[in-house]
């Protein structure tokens, strides 16, 4: 273990001036990354060895369900991914070149293409089935916004399994292996944590959970209610109700002059929000206009919509509005030819909205759906904070995403020949799960959720080092041999050491001490030898304590098991 005299520990006093999430400002203080360009970072010698700390309890676990260590590569011919169809639907994330030899290549971001071409060439019978492969990978993605240092980057390590089965059945109990073995990942690692539905997005499939870790810099929000989580993106709840006004024979005009946004109207109209509908119309690939209702206190759920429509939408133009509804601003689906495809939350039959008119500053009040205009179904809402869920109301917090699995079924093994022949010689598909997760932003959540005011206060089974010796006796000095010799004894106790024996002030050695954030420091100085104690400090909490100099390195070794 290192001497820090001799080891690579770049501390800063001040974070980058761009930095806002928390892991971004203490992992550059703490001298653990330093940045090459926009999305690219290089790990510095303590920062890479909490990145692989986390690796080998991946690697443990997914070892334990029966996973077959492997390495792909990361550049890849484009033709695999022309034929899986995502060389275009990935988009500009995917980084596409050419060789010398004028071949178009890929910079894998994943490794669908490449593993299920493996199964085809390689898994011939039922008996070759189950099977479980995985690998810890340079990923590459062309990331338009960089930011938060490891947390979005262009250039990343992450560990993706794939799994191979007979049938739905099989797919369906290795999905839930690697469940078990993610829950004893995150819990092993010390994060706070929790599995919600997700969306499949560019991999495909029918079915996906992703691992939350809490925390204000997290880019995802989650809905959360007793015994629900799921990503904003794909979370159902019941919204809140709102009261209408009651319904007359007719929708009635209401004049607006000038008023085009659901709060001016509403204010104007002396009603809530979710009484009047908002109308978000939509053009489909194929030219047709779909108008979206949903209420006027509710936002439009870009997924859910592409789930709703069957496939990718995109807003209509102005002039697309004006040609084929009326004046926007007053957008309303009474009397229209378009589609109309109305969110769930909106009640039919409990009173009377208020929708626009088509007709400038001209609104209808008192209009029911099912009577006054015809409709499609479904769910196509963000949840707000206050919807309930089994009677619950929910909360919606950030988090950031540490993890992710999906049940791809036979999307790649369809289109890439991923057969193999049952009981009765029949050629059947191999059904198909993969399972990623981020060592690096395992890593940047512990510190996001741990730290405090001094710095990274990291759980220990990630920690760089287990312990950080500091030595305030000089060179020569009968403290500084006793801290030799605790050092030799800490390591042959098994505890990963970091000997700051630097000739500098204990205020810097306990300030570099304290952002570094190691679960226990010892300090050997005058009082040691006086006290015949040495003084400890468990990181988090900055709690003190004095273990006697007798025997020191084994009492260490037990306060640090006893650690979180």
């Amino acid at each position: 273990m290192p001497r820090l005299s001799e080891y690579l520990l770049p501390t800063e006093r001040e974070p980058p001036a761009d930095a806002e999430a928390l892991s971004h400002k203490l992992l550059v203080r703490a001298g653990l990354i330093r940045q090459v360009g926009s999305g690219l970072w290089s790990w510095m010698p303590a920062g890479w060895r909490a990145h692989q700390r986390v690796v080998q309890i991946i690697r443990e676990e997914m070892d334990a369900i029966g996973g077959l260590e492997v390495l792909m590569p990361i550049l890849q011919p484009a033709e695999l991914w022309k034929r899986s169809g995502r060389y275009e639907s990935f988009g500009e994330e995917l980084f596409r070149l050419r060789d010398r030899k004028d071949a178009d290549m890929v910079l894998a971001p994943t490794s669908e293409e490449a593993v299920t071409t493996h199964a085809a060439a390689l898994i011939r019978s039922y008996r070759d089935l189950p099977k479980i492969l995985y690998h810890f990978q340079t990923k590459e993605r062309d990331e338009p916004r960089p930011r938060a240092a490891v947390l979005r980057s262009r250039e990343f390590v992450m560990k993706d399994s794939y799994s191979f089965d007979r049938d739905r059945e099989g797919l369906d109990r290795t999905y839930e292996l690697h469940a078990r073995a993610y829950d004893r990942i995150f819990d092993r690692c010390g994060l706070e944590w929790y599995s919600v539905e997700a969306d499949v997005g560019a991999m495909g499939g029918f079915g996906a959970h992703e691992y939350m870790a809490p925390c204000p810099a997290g880019e995802n929000d989650v809905v959360v209610a007793p015994g629900y989580a799921a990503n904003l993106e794909v979370a159902s709840a019941e919204p809140q109700p709102v009261e209408l006004p009651p319904a007359p024979a007719g929708p009635q005009e209401a004049p607006t002059p000038g008023l085009v946004t659901i709060a001016q109207v509403a204010g104007a109209l002396g009603l809530p929000e979710g009484a009047l509908l908002k109308a978000y119309p939509v053009v489909l690939p194929d030219g047709s206009l779909v108008l979206v209702m949903l209420r006027g206190d509710h936002k439009v759920n870009e997924i859910k919509l592409a789930l709703a429509l069957g496939g990718p939408s995109r807003q209509a133009t102005p002039e697309e509005i004006e040609a084929q509804l009326g004046p926007p601003g007053s957008i309303g689906p009474v009397g229209v030819s378009a589609r109309i495809l109305l969110d769930d939350a909106v009640v039919a039959g409990a009173g009377g909205y208020v929708v626009g008119a088509n007709r400038p500053g001209l609104h209808l009040s008192g209009v029911v759906p099912g009577r006054d205009f015809m409709f499609e179904r479904a769910d196509v809402r963000n949840v707000v904070a206050g919807d309930t869920v089994a009677g619950h109301p929910v909360r919606i917090e950030p988090a950031i995403e540490v993890g992710n699995i999906f049940k791809l079924g036979t999307r790649y093994s369809d289109v890439l020949g991923a057969t193999y022949l049952d009981h009765a010689g029949v050629s059947r598909p191999i059904w198909m799960g993969c399972y990623g997760i981020g060592p690096a932003r395992i890593a940047a959540a512990a510190i996001e959720q741990f730290a405090d005011d001094r710095g990274i206060s990291w759980p220990r089974a990630i920690a760089p080092f287990d312990v950080h010796l500091v030595t305030l006796g000089k060179d020569g000095s009968e403290e500084r041999e006793l801290s030799d010799r605790l050092y030799e004894e800490l390591r042959s106790a098994g505890l990963d050491t970091l000997y700051d024996d630097r000739d500098a002030g204990p205020g810097e050695k306990f300030a570099d001490a304290e952002l570094l954030g190691c679960p226990l420091r010892v300090t050997i100085g005058r009082r040691t030898l006086q006290n015949g104690e040495i003084e400890v400090q468990v990181r988090r909490g900055q709690e003190a304590r004095a273990l006697p100099l007798d025997d020191a390195a084994a009492a260490t070794v037990q306060l640090w098991r006893g650690l979180a």
